[in-house]
C-alpha cells in the first residue's frame, strides 16, 4: 500500500550506508590492489598506461570542491603576450 501523500517517508536503508553488492565489491578491488602492490602497482601503471590511470583518477576524484569560507580557494589566470620576430626588411 502506497503512503499517504505529504507524510515523511520511513525506514529503508539509511542515507549515506552502500548497497552490499557495491561494499563487497569495492573491497575485492582493494584487496586485489593491495595484492598486485598497492602504491607501487599504481605508479607502475601511471608510467605504463598513463591513459588509463588517469580515466581512473578521473572516476575517483570528488566532482565537486568544497571551499572553507575563512580560507577561500584562490584562483588566477596569466596572460603572456609573446610578440612574433619578424626579420628586418
Amino acid at each position: 500500500m502506497a503512503r499517504p501523500k505529504g507524510l515523511p517517508k520511513t525506514g529503508g536503508r539509511q542515507k549515506g550506508v552502500p548497497n552490499k553488492i557495491n561494499k563487497d565489491l569495492k573491497e575485492m578491488i582493494l584487496g586485489a590492489l593491495d595484492k598486485a602492490g598497492g602504491v607501487d602497482y599504481l605508479v607502475r601503471q601511471a608510467g605504463e598506461k598513463p591513459a588509463a590511470f588517469l580515466a581512473l583518477v578521473g572516476r575517483v576524484l570528488p566532482m565537486t570542491v568544497a571551499s572553507d569560507p575563512d580560507n577561500p580557494l584562490l584562483t588566477g589566470i596569466t596572460v603572456t603576450l609573446v610578440q612574433p620576430e619578424h626579420p628586418d626588411p
